[in-house]
C-alpha cells in the first residue's frame, strides 16, 4: 500500500503537471494573440466577417475595418418607416446544402419561403399577361413556359459549343433558331431569356459572357427574410474587433508584412484579407502595391459591376391576384419593367418588389423616386387599369452609386472564364488574400459565395481546414475537417 507521503508527492507532481499543461495553453494562446499573427480584414461584409469569426475563433488577432457606417457590405437592411425592407440581398437561393441556410438555423434566425429563383417560369404560381396587358390562361402560360424550357435544354448544347469570346445574346439567338417558331412565339422565348440575362446579373446579354449562367441552379426551396437578412452579418460580428467608418485607400505588403492605410492612419499586420466589391478593388481609390499578380488583374479585368437596383412598393390594399408569387408582363411593353414580386407574405402589407436590372437600372440613375414609381405605376395601369392605388411608401436603391461598391454585384464579361472567379483568390505571398462573392466559382453573386469565399481565405491563413460549421459552433477540435 502507498504511503501518505507518496500520495503527496504523487499529487503534488499531478498538480505541477497540471499547471505545466495549463501555462502552455496559455502561453500558445499568448503567442498566438500576440505574435503568431495579427490579420487585418478589409470590409465588415458576409465575406469580411466569416473569415475574421474563423480566425479569431483560432486565436488570431484580428481587426477588421469597415468604410461604412454599419455592418453587413451589400446585405443591408432598412426599418426607417416601421416595414423591414432588404435594400441589399434577400434571399437564400436554394436551402439544401446551403452554409448560409443551416447558419441561419443555426442562429434561429426567421426565414418565409420564397421561390422564384433563376428567374423561373413556371414551378410556382405566376400570374402571365400578354403584350396587351390581359392575363394568360393557365393553358396559355403553360405553353410558354413549355417553350422556355424547350429553349433552355437546346442553350446548354449552345453554350458547350460557345466560343471564347461569344456572349450570352449570341447562345440564345442560336437556340431559337434551332427551334424554327414563328416570329412571335420566338420573340416572346427571346424576352423571357433576356430579362433572365438582367435579372439575374444586371446587364444586358451581350455584356454577359456565354457561360455567365452557368452557376444558375437553385438546390431546393428558397427563402426570404421577415424580419430582415441584416440579422446573419449581426450574429457573425458578434465579440469582432470591428471599427466603421474606416475607408482603406491603400494596401502595402511586402516581406515584412502588411500595412494597411485608411482615413483613420495605418496598421501593420502580418496578413491583410480583403473582401472590398470588384467596383472597389478597380477603383483608383483603392491601391494595391505592389500591383496584384498578372493572373490576379487578368482576372479582374474580365468581371464588372453590374446596373441593379431594388423598387418596393408597399400599398394600402392588394389590387393584384391573390395566391401568386410573381406577376409578370410579356411583349414589348415589359422592356423595364415586367416582374413584380408579391411580397405580402412576408408581414401582411401588400407590397411589391420590381427591379431595374440592366438597361433599365442605368437609365433611372439619378431619377427621383417619385420619377421612377410612376413609371412603375404606369405599366401596372396596364395590366390592371383603375383598381391600382397610390403607393403608400416607395423606395428605390442606388448601388451603382454607392462608392464603396458601385454596383450590386459582379458579372462575367465575354471572353472571361468561370475559373477566373478562382484567380482572383489565388493567395499572394502568403500576405495577401482576396474574398468576396466574385471570388466564389460555383455561386457567385450571393451571400453563399461570399461566406463560402471568408471560409477558404480564412483557412488558407490558419494553413489548415476548418469546417465552416465553425462559423455557428464551438464543438469539437480545431483541426476538424
Amino acid at each position: 500500500m502507498a504511503s501518505d507521503g507518496y500520495r503527496r508527492r504523487r499529487t503534488t507532481t499531478l498538480w505541477i503537471r497540471a499547471l505545466k499543461l495549463a501555462l502552455n495553453d496559455a502561453f500558445r494562446t499568448l503567442l498566438c494573440q500576440s505574435w503568431r499573427m495579427q490579420v487585418v480584414v478589409i470590409g465588415a461584409g458576409v465575406a469580411g466577417l466569416t473569415a475574421a469569426r474563423l480566425l479569431a475563433g483560432a486565436g488570431y488577432n484580428v481587426v477588421v475595418l469597415e468604410a461604412r457606417d454599419r455592418i453587413g457590405g451589400r446585405v443591408h437592411t432598412d426599418r426607417s418607416d416601421g416595414h423591414v425592407t432588404d435594400l441589399g440581398a434577400s434571399w437564400i437561393h436554394g436551402v439544401e446544402h446551403s452554409a448560409v441556410a443551416a447558419a441561419v438555423a443555426a442562429f434561429g434566425i426567421r426565414t418565409t419561403e420564397f421561390t422564384v429563383g433563376g428567374y423561373q417560369v413556371d414551378g410556382r404560381p405566376i400570374a402571365y399577361h400578354g403584350p396587351d396587358g390581359t392575363r394568360l390562361d393557365a393553358e396559355a402560360a403553360s405553353r410558354f413556359a413549355a417553350d422556355v424550357h424547350t429553349a433552355d435544354r437546346a442553350l446548354v448544347d449552345a453554350i458547350g459549343r460557345s466560343g471564347p469570346t461569344d456572349t450570352y445574346r449570341d447562345v440564345v439567338e442560336r437556340a431559337l433558331a434551332a427551334q424554327e417558331w414563328d416570329a412571335d412565339r420566338t420573340e416572346r422565348v427571346r424576352e423571357h431569356l433576356e430579362h433572365r440575362s438582367e435579372e439575374q446579373y444586371g446587364v444586358p446579354s451581350d455584356e454577359l459572357a456565354a457561360h455567365g449562367l452557368d452557376d444558375d441552379a437553385i438546390a431546393g426551396d428558397e427563402v426570404v427574410f421577415p424580419d430582415g437578412y441584416d440579422a446573419l452579418p449581426a450574429r457573425l460580428a458578434e465579440g469582432l474587433d470591428i471599427r466603421l467608418g474606416q475607408v482603406v485607400t491603400g494596401v502595402h505588403h511586402g516581406d515584412d508584412g502588411v500595412d494597411v492605410t485608411s482615413t483613420a492612419g495605418t496598421i501593420h499586420a502580418d496578413v491583410a484579407v480583403v473582401t472590398v466589391p470588384v467596383g472597389v478593388l478597380q477603383s483608383d481609390g483603392f491601391v494595391i502595391d505592389p500591383p496584384l499578380p498578372e493572373r490576379h488583374r487578368l482576372a479582374l479585368g474580365r468581371l464588372r459591376m453590374n446596373a441593379f437596383e431594388k423598387v418596393v412598393l408597399r400599398f394600402p390594399e392588394r389590387f393584384w391576384d391573390e395566391d401568386v408569387y410573381v406577376v409578370r408582363q410579356l411583349g414589348p411593353e415589359g422592356r423595364w419593367w415586367h416582374s413584380w414580386y408579391d411580397l405580402t407574405r412576408l408581414d401582411g402589407t401588400p407590397t411589391l418588389l420590381t427591379f431595374a436590372a440592366g438597361p433599365a437600372a442605368r437609365a433611372i440613375r439619378g431619377w427621383s423616386t417619385d420619377q421612377v414609381a410612376d413609371s412603375v405605376l404606369e405599366q401596372l395601369r396596364r395590366l390592371f387599369g383603375d383598381r391600382v392605388v397610390a403607393p403608400v411608401s416607395v423606395q428605390v436603391t442606388a448601388w451603382q452609386d454607392d462608392p464603396f461598391a458601385g454596383g450590386s454585384y459582379a458579372h462575367m464579361l465575354p471572353g472571361s472564364t468561370t475559373t477566373d472567379h478562382d484567380d482572383l483568390a489565388e493567395p499572394i505571398d502568403g500576405r495577401l488574400h482576396l474574398a468576396g462573392e466574385a471570388t466564389w466559382t460555383d455561386d457567385p453573386a450571393t451571400v453563399s459565395a461570399a461566406l463560402y469565399s471568408g471560409h477558404r481565405a480564412a483557412v488558407a491563413v490558419l494553413g489548415h481546414d476548418v469546417p465552416v460549421v465553425r462559423l455557428w459552433s464551438t464543438d469539437g477540435p480545431w483541426e476538424d475537417g
